[in-house]
């Protein structure tokens, strides 16, 4: 089972514009979970360990790009209980490997990369079977780990203290994480996701998700104006804006999803979104260890 290194934590985020905007911003340091499998990512294959070790797996298999969160996350995880592991890559082979790259093959991850054309049928039973012809037995983890197993692990983020905040606000990727807030939320305050992806195809997922997991909540929605271009797309006003956010309140974020959340949650309390006397938590779902990449 996945060790925790260090529970989360609640802190307040203190700054004279939040003041003045009448509004209570905290943070929950999910990123503090694991060194390695931080924040959502170990949430999310909390549950699948357990359920590949229970159909008596001893090799998980799981897809993303060079420099994924999850591939990262899976090696780590799959080496410290104990799983031989494999990363599809998406794309062709650079080298030398980059920061993430080398960190999973230095975690015992076997490497292949898939071509665009294919990485898009990756969901099929034909590509799946290729991939059992060419790699043998095993528990398959879905891209970004979403699934219902990881909905259910995400909705441990939650608490009766987290239940306690008028809105809760995550970065989503394929909607998992913020799939299980809802869920775990149960009805309520407001959840409001900040997509890291272009397009608002999202919201749909989201829904399909929760009713995939037989629950039908409203109190929750999909923002998708600061994905700043797309997935792992970037700008000076961002990067400046994490570097500042650092400084002044000893925080890190990245810039591929909890810099883009924080950017547009600070936008937004600029922009009176939240009512006077709110009392708004953001969850740090980790995935520092892209800063390597972009430093």
């Amino acid at each position: 089972m996945l060790t925790i290194h260090q529970e989360p934590e609640i802190k307040e985020i203190s700054h004279n514009f939040l003041d003045h905007k009448k509004v209570k911003l905290f943070i929950k340091r999910e990123d503090l979970i694991h060194p390695y499998v931080s924040g959502n990512k170990w949430r999310k294959l909390k549950y699948n360990l357990i359920q590949a070790k229970e159909e008596g797996h001893d090799t998980l298999l799981t897809f993303g790009g060079a420099y994924s969160n999850h591939i990262y996350a899976t090696a780590a995880a799959a080496k410290e209980v104990g799983f031989k592991s494999i990363g599809i890559i998406r794309g062709e082979q650079h080298l030398p490997l980059n920061p993430t790259l080398s960190f999973v093959k230095e975690h015992g991850m076997q490497i292949s990369y898939m071509d665009r054309s294919t990485y898009r049928l990756k969901k099929t039973e034909e590509v799946i079977q290729q991939l059992r012809d060419e790699f043998g037995d095993f528990y398959l983890v879905p891209e970004g780990g979403t699934n219902n197993l990881a909905i259910k692990g995400c909705e441990e983020i939650v608490d009766d203290e987290v239940r306690s905040f008028d809105y809760v606000c995550s970065a989503s990727g394929t909607g998992g994480t913020i799939s299980g807030i809802i869920v775990g939320m149960q009805g309520a305050g407001q959840m409001l996701g900040f997509s890291a992806l272009k397009g608002d195809f999202l919201q749909k997922e989201v829904g399909d998700l929760l009713k995939g997991y037989g629950v039908d909540y409203q109190n929750w929605k999909v923002n998708t104006d600061y994905h700043f271009g797309g997935y792992a797309k970037i700008n000076a006003e961002l990067m400046s804006f994490i570097h500042r956010f650092r400084e002044e309140h000893n925080l890190p974020l990245d810039p591929v999803y909890t810099g883009k959340m924080m950017f547009g949650l600070w936008d937004l309390i600029g922009m009176d979104y939240f009512e006077p006397g709110s009392k708004i938590l953001a969850v740090h779902t980790g995935g520092l260890q892209g800063l390597k990449g972009f430093e």
